[in-house]
């Protein structure tokens, strides 16, 4: 009897458990349901949200189709009232704040400083938007624009007939036709660069990045582009008009800079292969200073290549009207800097040497204490507004790590992260890679014409890795990859892969012109400044390089965002907030924007 009551009861106790598991499923069952309604949210980054009224969703009138041509009308945008930034006046049209002819006349002249960054003061920065020349248009996509810029966008014809002979550009009704020669290549580009090939391995992936330093127009950088190498070029703002704009505006890599006396915004151990043609850059003076820098940027096993003067002086020195004398003693001292460097030539033909880093520098010297060898002190890659020095940088244990051939590259760990030298995982560079091809994926959903060849020069803001350019990566487009100076120094990282970028302070304007970026990205970028710099003047540098009607990706917190957002409310661009790829609940949120087309001389916009 004791065993059929115990029975029973244990009968009793099963019944009401089942009935206590049966009421917990439904009871959080339909609480998950009402949080996913959007009515009964705890989370208050989403009840934020709606009270903005911000629009979570892919709405269709946000255009990223292109403008070429079209009266601007004027688009009424009812909201809570903004400071409205008005249009600078048309004489700033080409503005370059950190490379202003007029400031850079203040500064001295010896090594190249007043050519340097030299950037206003906090009140002395325009607080006004940079308007596009009148009859502006959308560049031709690419490969169309490597041959051809609309003379609307870059009216100058000085380049026209100053280097008429030289084959760089060429004015044709409402064009600039970029025939591909250049002062040390009449004949063309791609010819030059066959006769390089024939002794640097440039068409099998083993040179991926390159410098070209003076790059005039870029052309060298523009034909390098189909043999899958992606060029880093850059020239001062001089008397030879709008070259970094022109290289720009055709779709090629490139920033108003100049060898000085400032380092390179560049990480040690960057290049494969580095350029100078005809450059007019003083390579035997200074001690070397000059090609001492150069090789601070190139990677062992990495190619320098000099054309012009004073290689092949004996033959030349009457057309380039110079005493032999002194280019015999510059070809003299170029050499044996090359040697205290430890390049071997392993080319000379013509007006052209080649010379080669070796993989292990530090073998042929032998020791530290080698005579006549200095080595350099600092962190080679700390190198923002830092001094150059007359000094050798120093190789490290992973110096003879070989890169592997890009594309397989991108995706492999690159020797910083192998060795030890970043400290981050293998594990966590693999993660962030997976994050970013999930990321690109849901832009390229928000954005359908992001890989249609719509967008051909592209940025990205606080790089990290590399990792979204890496997911993006096509022939269609390139990516500048910026490294904050506040963030973690990633950028020797970006090389390794095959990619190219540069150090910047985003509290000062950028090395470049207006209107020379298609589409721009800001990672968690506003979070890294907003106790540094005003977002006010980062939105107004980023509307000054963006084109008409590019195109503005920024993912961030949401009480960050909401912030850039009420300033963005003054600017002619048209914005939507909408949430992470992984649901609302998630405290990261993309806001995604599209800057209208207007023109000098008109408070009207047109937005399509």
């Amino acid at each position: 009897m004791a065993t059929k009551g115990n029975s029973g009861e244990n009968r009793a106790r099963s019944s009401i458990t089942i009935f206590i598991v049966v009421g917990l499923c439904c009871f959080f069952y339909l609480l998950g349901a009402w949080q996913r309604s959007g009515y009964g949210k705890g989370d208050s980054i989403a009840l934020e949200m709606t009270k903005t009224g911000a629009d979570c969703s892919i709405l269709p009138n946000l255009n990223f189709e292109t403008h070429h041509s079209g009266d601007s009308v004027i688009v009424d945008n009812p909201q809570t009232k903004v400071k409205e930034f008005k249009p600078c006046s048309p004489k700033y049209t080409d503005y370059t704040p950190c490379h202003d002819q007029k400031r850079a006349m203040t500064f001295p002249r010896h090594d190249m400083i007043y050519r340097e960054r030299h950037c206003p003061p906090q009140e002395q920065k325009l607080k006004c938007l940079i308007p596009a020349p009148k009859g502006y248009v959308t560049p031709f996509s690419w490969p169309k624009s490597r041959d051809y810029v609309p003379f609307a966008n870059a009216p100058y014809k000085a380049l026209t007939v100053e280097k008429a002979i030289q084959n760089w550009i060429q004015y044709e009704g409402n064009v600039f036709r970029f025939p591909g020669g250049g002062t040390q290549f009449p004949q063309g580009a791609d010819a030059y660069i066959d006769q390089l090939a024939s002794v640097i391995p440039i068409d099998n992936g083993t040179v991926r990045t390159a410098l070209d330093t003076g790059c005039g127009v870029a052309s060298w950088g523009a034909y390098l582009w189909k043999r899958n190498v992606v060029t880093m070029s850059f020239a001062p703002r001089d008397n030879h008009e709008a070259q970094v704009q022109f290289a720009l505006e055709r779709g090629v890599p490139a920033i108003v800079g100049v060898l000085g006396s400032i380092k390179m915004p560049f990480p040690s151990k960057a290049f494969d292969m580095a350029h100078c043609s005809r450059c007019l850059i003083p390579w035997g003076s200074n001690d070397g200073k000059y090609m001492m820098e150069v090789d601070r940027v190139l990677r062992p096993g990495g190619f320098w290549v000099l054309s012009g003067p004073p290689i092949n002086w004996r033959n030349n020195y009457k057309s380039w009207q110079r005493p032999k004398e002194d280019l015999e003693e510059e070809q003299r001292n170029i050499e044996e800097v090359a040697k205290l460097l430890c390049w071997d030539k392993i080319s000379e033909s013509g007006e052209t040497v080649i010379f080669q880093k070796k993989l292990n520098p530090e073998s042929c010297r032998g020791s530290e204490d080698t005579p006549g060898v200095t080595y350099c002190s600092q962190d080679p890659d700390d190198v923002w507004y830092k001094k150059m020095e007359t000094c050798v940088t120093p190789s490290n244990s992973n110096t003879g790590m070989e890169y592997k051939p890009f594309p397989e590259r991108l995706y492999a760990t690159p020797p910083r992260i192998a060795s030890g030298s970043i400290p981050v995982s293998e594990d966590k560079y693999i993660e962030d890679n997976k994050q970013w091809k999930k990321h690109v994926n849901a832009y390229k959903k928000i954005n359908r014409i992001i890989d249609s060849g719509r967008y051909r020069n592209i940025m990205d803001m606080n790089a990290g890795f590399g990792g979204f350019a890496a997911a993006i990566t096509s022939q269609k487009l390139w990516v500048m990859n910026v490294v904050p100076t506040l963030a973690q120094n990633t950028l020797g990282v970006i090389y390794e892969r095959g990619l190219i970028g540069i150090y910047h302070d985003w509290c000062e304007a950028f090395s470049t012109y207006p209107r020379t970026y298609d589409l721009i990205h800001a990672n968690g970028l506003f979070s890294l400044y907003k106790d540094t710099c005003d977002f006010e003047d980062i939105l107004l540098e980023m509307d000054r390089i963006l084109r008409p009607e590019g195109a503005v990706i920024i993912r961030d917190e949401v009480d960050v965002l909401m912030k850039a957002k009420s300033i963005i409310g003054g600017m002619r661009w048209d914005t939507k907030v909408m949430d992470h790829e992984d649901g609302p609940l998630v405290p990261e949120k993309i806001l995604v924007a599209v800057k209208r087309y207007w023109v000098v001389g008109s408070n009207s916009t047109s937005s399509r």
